[in-house]
């Protein structure tokens, strides 16, 4: 293939995984999709490409939206054991964060809650709300009508509204939650926890890979229970991690996040939605395949001290 088309196709890279990994919520199945979109970008006809930008969007949307339907896909989903893979920021897959809505539309609770919509919906969704796209434009993409695009954002803003009436923290007074949290989590302060949750608080963790399902709790108390047991130390959790974990807070998709480290290497993250003042929304991730990416990125960064050196 000639230098000009890789090129053309390089250009578009970024955006494409960006893409891709929004829909899908795993960047090792986002690159997939993109490399995948390569090989077809190599065999097509370019000449006959009007808009290469328009064309390889649409190759790489249908190939998520392939994926999603697949019957893998659908086992391992509703199995109830899948989370969103987390990524650090800076992660060029995390894409465009001008906006409220871009932002929004890679966090953790924002990725699980696409999850309950159908795959035209959620691809409808992520190409409005996080890269613009105009309804005319959407319609070509999924080969649908411009009235049907309307009402599938329509849809899926609805559903996702549904579970996020929030208000949004600004990252500094988020941090400064978090890091409130952080102490009174470790410090067996539950009656504080309470008190810095909000009244419709969600939880859900992969059990570090030790539970076949993933935990999912509401009410403030037992998350209070729940995170207070997690981040209370043991002789038990620290073998299970491989040595005693220093706890940093660091910007996970998005949003303030609790990391631990063993030995400079990424044992597991929780990320936070703060909404005016406390935590709305928690989710952990400590499974060793959804963490690989995260701590690869976290290796080739400079960190400032953790918050706490040995848990």
């Amino acid at each position: 293939m000639e230098t000009a088309a890789v090129d053309r196709f390089e250009a578009s890279r970024g955006r494409l995984a960006a893409l891709a990994y929004r829909l899908l919520g795993s960047a090792a199945d986002a690159e997939d999709a993109v490399q995948d979109a390569f090989l077809r970008w190599q065999a097509a006809d370019r000449e006959r490409v009007e808009v290469p930008e328009a064309w390889l969007t649409k190759v790489v949307t249908n190939l998520c939206l392939d994926r999603l339907r697949s019957a893998q896909a659908r086992h391992e989903r509703s199995a109830g054991a899948w989370l969103p893979e987390p990524l650090l920021e800076g992660d060029p897959m995390l894409g465009p964060a001008d906006t409220v809505e871009q932002r929004e539309s890679v966090s953790l609770a924002v990725l699980l809650l696409m999850e309950r919509l159908s795959p035209v919906e959620r691809a409808v969704y992520v190409l409005r709300e996080a890269f613009s796209y105009g309804h005319g434009e959407i319609a070509r993409i999924l080969d649908i009508s411009e009235s049907a695009s309307q009402q599938h954002a329509h849809r899926a803003r609805v559903r996702v509204a549904a579970e996020r009436r929030r208000g949004q923290a600004d990252p500094v007074s988020a941090r400064r939650v978090v890091e409130e949290f952080l102490a009174a989590a470790t410090s067996g302060r539950t009656d504080r926890l309470v008190a810095l949750l909000t009244d419709d608080v969600t939880a859900v963790s992969d059990g570090a890979g030790l539970a076949r399902r993933l935990l999912r709790l509401r009410t403030r108390e037992r998350v209070a229970t729940f995170v207070r047991a997690g981040f209370k130390p043991t002789e038990a959790k620290r073998r299970l991690a491989g040595g005693s974990p220093s706890l940093h807070i660091a910007t996970v998709n998005g949003t303030p996040a609790v990391v631990a480290v063993v030995d400079g290497r990424v044992a597991g993250a929780v990320t936070f939605d703060v909404s005016e003042g406390r935590v709305a929304a928690l989710c952990g991730v400590a499974k060793a395949d959804r963490l690989a990416r995260l701590d690869a990125a976290w290796q080739r960064q400079e960190h400032p001290a953790p918050v706490i050196a040995a848990w």
